[in-house]
């Protein structure tokens, strides 16, 4: 297994955008493996941006391992879907620019509950929107992810569904997914941090369909929740199924990131 970090770790959607340079040159200073670039936290998808990230992980030992998206196939207009899958190909074809083998992949959610620390509140669960059910967010999600599939496979990148908020809050529902699209271009990411009930039980489910781990710490109290992570039971799970590929650190604490990722690297480093 290798570490890395995710730049979220550094910026939680609260103030001035953390530089994905700064990251960079962080994790080096960590001796970590890699980085996983959040999409949204990127200055633009400029050629010479994008090339320069490139270089600058190049020149400091560090793979690109990840590009982290945010799309929602849970809509009930197909138009609007099919800006999804649009914006998910082109997120595909950028991943491919940076040299990252994988891509993040949410399901979407209803948005029926729209405050995000409501949601939290609600452990991550909601409600369809009137007059539509579970059975019909299954049946977009599938689909959409299957209208993706041949930008994935004419890159290699590889779709990395995360057990995330709104349908895949259950491991159930995310295996359902993955087996239903039936590619060896959709794999499970792993989030230690998202099954708040079950946890080691919903982990367990998901572990065999897994090609990357979010390992999430909360120093100084969570952003929205605290989980006591047994970091033992984790890293037995992942050992059962035989992983052996990168634990991203997604530090969600309000202790300054450059304490709290540290922390995570010295919790991790006995496994990794």
């Amino acid at each position: 297994m290798k570490l890395g970090v995710s730049t979220y770790s550094y910026w939680h959607f609260k103030g001035e955008k953390v530089p994905i340079e700064y990251v960079i040159q962080e994790a080096w200073k960590l001796g970590l493996d890699g980085v996983e670039i959040l999409h949204v936290q990127m200055k633009s998808e400029d050629r010479d941006y994008v090339n320069s990230l490139k270089r600058l992980a190049l020149s400091h030992g560090l793979d690109i391992y990840c590009l982290a998206i945010h799309q929602d196939f849970v809509k009930p207009s197909r138009e609007e879907r099919l800006k999804e899958v649009n914006h998910t190909i082109r997120c595909i074809e950028l991943a491919y620019r940076l040299g990252s083998p994988a891509i993040r992949l949410n399901s979407g959610r209803w948005g029926t509950i729209r405050s995000f620390d409501e949601l939290m509140a609600n452990r991550g669960i909601e409600p369809p929107l009137p007059g539509y059910t579970e059975e019909d967010a299954f049946k977009w999600v599938i689909e959409c992810i299957k209208l993706c599939l041949p930008k994935a496979e004419e890159c290699g990148v590889i779709m990395a569904l995360e057990n995330h908020w709104g349908l895949t809050t259950k491991a159930d529902n995310v295996i359902r997914i993955v087996e239903e699209v039936g590619s060896e271009y959709l794999k499970v990411l792993m989030d230690t941090g998202n099954f708040i009930d079950n946890t080691y039980e919903e982990l367990r489910k998901i572990a065999p369909y897994t090609i990357l781990v979010h390992a999430k710490t909360y120093f100084g109290g969570g952003e929205w929740y605290t989980l006591d992570i047994d970091y033992d039971k984790v890293f037995e799970i992942l050992k059962e199924v035989g992983y052996k590929g990168y634990i991203s650190i997604e530090y969600e604490g309000k202790e300054k990131p450059e304490i709290g990722v540290r922390k995570t690297v010295d919790l991790l480093r006995k496994y990794v």
